[in-house]
């Protein structure tokens, strides 16, 4: 039997303006860090970053992330960071970037400092890595031997991002506890590659506590770009609590399903990472048999936020049982998380109850 493990990152800070002490906080590992952003996230933190290299006395290196965070895109990057002779990583902007960043840093073997400009995802805590072709097809998960040294996370850069993409990361982060009983129940394995820990169930029931108490609230605040109490604890929901949460606890079908959701053409793909999982949330509930009503109770703090409980919102109304089949075959595959959940739910039973999702948001 595998023992409980919990992994985490070596230091997380967040706050309004917490990018100004960047500098601060880079010297301690290295003298010419290599940045990664893309070119509207550099656009927006440039001048506050270099502000605090200059006085902090670091040199640095910045290269522009293509959008995707495939095998490609990772050797590009590495490449023209040993070329500059970089000693630290840091990786600025959303979950694509992050996970790009960490995986060039694992390539340096260097430090990395992770820093979110959006609550989109809860990649950025993590000691693992989402690999994608070039094309956006999952393909799998790179796994490291530590966490971030530092997440740093500036609410307020965070609350001038879309609304869109802090409702996403409330989307992904409400998984986590769901997740995480499933593997619990089942006696799975988390990501860090143990048992879920005491700690990892409480960190992860505190996340979908947090967001439920606060997530409205949050969202109608971030619409209108300022930061608030209730943002500050969606946003630490969002990132560190989700992210230790699935790691430690385990992913199970929300996120398998995601996964599935990739092997399919067309407007799904203009969706973020956490609309589809609010919709893979959905329908590991309808797998697991949950009532009626604990179904709707999510669907409607999903519609508050915006994100979809339908088909048609998922853009997948014209999709064809085979499609969905395709999904389910993804969603079940060999190494996929659905273990966590049952190892006997088949591609059948995955097309069934995305079905079974849309139709249930009729009683909305």
């Amino acid at each position: 039997m595998a023992n409980i493990v919990f992994i985490s990152p070596s230091k997380y800070v967040q706050g309004k303006g917490a990018l100004k002490s960047i500098g601060t906080y880079a010297k301690d590992f290295g003298k010419k860090p290599l940045i990664l952003a893309d070119k509207i996230v550099w656009g927006i933190t440039k001048e506050t970053i270099i502000g605090s290299f200059n006085e902090s006395g670091l040199d640095y290196h910045y290269i522009e992330f293509n959008g995707e965070a495939s095998t490609n895109e990772v050797k590009r990057v590495a490449g023209m960071g040993e070329d500059n002779g970089v000693d630290v990583v840091i990786g600025v902007g959303g979950g694509k970037t992050l996970d790009t960043a960490k995986a060039v840093a694992d390539e340096l073997n260097q430090n990395i400092i992770i820093v979110p400009t959006t609550a989109s995802t809860d990649a950025p805590t993590s000691s693992l890595s989402v690999i994608y072709s070039d094309e956006g097809r999952f393909e799998s998960y790179r796994f490291y031997k530590k966490n971030p040294d530092l997440v740093l996370v500036d609410t307020a850069v965070v609350v001038k991002a879309p609304a869109r993409l802090f409702a996403s990361g409330i989307a992904d982060a409400m998984a986590t506890w769901i997740e995480a009983r499933a593997t619990i129940k089942s006696n799975g394995e988390a990501m860090s590659g143990g048992k879920p820990s005491i700690a990892a169930r409480a960190i992860a029931e505190a996340c979908e506590k947090t967001l439920f108490t606060y997530g409205e609230a949050a969202y109608q605040a971030v619409k209108k770009g300022i930061v608030t109490s209730q943002v500050e604890a969606v946003v630490e929901a969002n990132t560190l609590l989700s992210g230790i949460g699935f790691e430690s606890g385990g992913l199970a079908a929300a996120h398998a399903i995601h996964n599935g959701f990739t092997a399919l053409k067309g407007d799904i793909h203009h969706l973020t990472h956490g609309e589809k999982v609010a919709y893979g949330t959905l329908t590991q509930l309808v797998l697991e048999n949950q009532s009626t009503e604990e179904i709707l109770k999510y669907m409607r703090f999903y519609q508050k936020l915006d994100l979809p409980v339908t088909l048609k919102e998922l853009h997948l109304e014209n999709a064809t049982y085979e499609d969905l089949l395709k999904v389910g075959a993804g969603a079940t595959a060999e190494g996929e998380t659905m273990g966590n959940l049952s190892g006997e739910i088949t591609p059948e039973d995955v097309a069934n109850a995305i079905i079974a999702v849309d139709q249930i948001s009729k009683l909305l």
